[in-house]
């Protein structure tokens, strides 16, 4: 049976996180038909090992590491469910928010945004973070306060809004409400990292995302829109 919910979670060396964050899935959607699909990215750690591989759960394993973009996107494609959810393999995103998620999809939004209402970060990640965000909100009008928040839910045809290059995670909101999907937003909770350290760095990431910005900008201003008359 094709399930209601796909729980996409990207994972890169979480050895440490993604036995926990199973469990907490687990719970949180006992009430609600669901798969959850790990995508590997290339872990270098006894990430794989660690997950449970039961009847609702499934494992897409990269080769090498290709970026978190890569795992959404692939992850996404191969996601089986009416709704699709994505979700940080690092336990800072909270499972138990995912219900309140798909009730804001019940009354209509197409993707739903969880944004981080009080970050367990460090000020330097939170401020670069804000500036950012701020930034990439105004240049491609996506109206999303906090794009770095991994945990979303969206109806399955959003995904035909999405174009596959690296950085594509950062404009998941961009592309889709460009298509003329509905979004919303809500808060959700955010926990500290308790096991492994981010994969990522502001050197790492801030020239590509501004490079990113700019493309996506020029993307969404040379899309083809279609509408057909409706049949006499």
């Amino acid at each position: 049976m094709t399930p209601h919910v796909s729980v996409v979670v990207p994972v890169y060396n979480e050895a440490e996180n993604v036995s926990e964050l199973q469990r907490e899935l687990a719970s949180a959607l006992k009430e609600i038909s669901h798969e959850i699909l790990f995508v590997d990215d290339g872990s270098r750690d006894r990430t794989v090992d660690q997950i449970n591989r039961t009847s609702s759960v499934r494992v897409l394993e990269f080769e090498k590491n290709t970026g978190q973009s890569a795992a959404i996107y692939a992850g996404l494609m191969a996601a089986h469910g009416h709704i699709l959810v994505l979700i940080d393999g690092d336990l800072q995103n909270d499972p138990n928010d995912i219900p309140r998620l798909l009730a804001e999809i019940d009354k209509g939004a197409d993707l739903v945004c969880g944004y981080r209402a009080n970050r367990k970060d460090t000020w330097f990640k939170r401020m670069q973070s804000q500036i950012a965000n701020s930034v990439r909100s105004r240049f491609t009008k996506d109206g999303v306060r906090d794009t770095g928040c991994t945990l979303k839910a969206m109806r399955r045809e959003c995904v035909e809004a999405l174009v596959p290059f690296h950085g594509m995670h950062r404009f998941i909101p961009a592309l889709i409400k460009g298509f003329g999907y509905k979004i919303t937003e809500i808060p959700v909770n955010h926990r500290a990292r308790l096991h492994g350290f981010s994969k990522y760095s502001f050197g790492n990431r801030a020239l590509h995302a501004t490079i990113d910005m700019f493309g996506v900008r020029w993307l969404l201003g040379r899309q083809i829109k279609i509408r057909v008359k409706p049949g006499r």
